[in-house]
């Protein structure tokens, strides 16, 4: 890992200041003006490769703290020469260390851990402290995206967004089981595949941000 350009891994993962990075991205990463999107939770990187692949006027970061995983989709982009992707090794808690206001254009969280025991809701990528904390970096009206086998995180979500006045914008709680079209649902990763083998229902939510 350490060996790929693209790929930030700092030296620990409970952030105790700023990455170098935060608010320059564009200028010092990626050297362009494209907008940034992010991959929460992206485990190897499969979504985070095939939208940076269809999207080459957007950049991409997939963002997890398991290594091991994030090398598949790590290796994939460096051997396909693709300059438009990056991938950040940190606990999604500390996101706010390595991004600026106004420099975020979209979140895709996918497949997250639900995080079902009571104790542990305030891990739940979709809990107020997390959009909160997307808040402070995303552009105004900017979407968010979430995918999940979990019908327990998607109802909890729909209730966060009803809860806080967000803007639900679509959803779905058998997103391959509807006629309409959506953008980039086709993309499917690992983990995907294997609930839908499986019969498991995949659920889509789309949403903007009012606070």
């Amino acid at each position: 890992m350490k060996d790929l350009p693209h790929v930030i891994e700092p030296e620990t993962y409970d952030l105790k200041e700023d990455i170098s990075l935060k608010g320059n991205w564009n200028k010092k990463f990626f050297k362009n003006d494209n907008p940034i999107v992010l991959e929460l939770g992206c485990g190897k990187g499969e979504y985070s490769v095939a939208l940076a692949e269809r999207f080459p006027e957007k950049n991409f970061i997939g963002i997890d703290i398991k290594g091991n995983r994030m090398w598949v989709g790590a290796k994939d982009s460096i051997e396909k020469g693709m300059k438009n992707i990056a991938f950040l090794r940190i606990r999604i808690e500390n996101i706010l260390k390595c991004f600026a206001k106004n420099e975020i254009s979209e979140i895709w969280i996918t497949f997250p851990d639900p995080q079902i025991k009571h104790k542990r809701q305030s891990k739940r990528l979709t809990h107020p402290n997390f959009l909160k904390k997307y808040n402070q970096f995303l552009k105004k009206d900017s979407t968010i995206h979430l995918k999940t086998d979990s019908a327990f995180l998607y109802g909890y979500t729909l209730g966060i967004i009803q809860a806080e006045s967000h803007d639900l914008l679509d959803c779905t709680n058998d997103l391959y089981n509807v006629h309409q079209i959506r953008e980039n649902i086709d993309i499917k990763t690992h983990y995907e595949k294997i609930y839908l083998e499986k019969g498991t229902p995949i659920t889509y939510t789309k949403f903007k941000l009012r606070y």
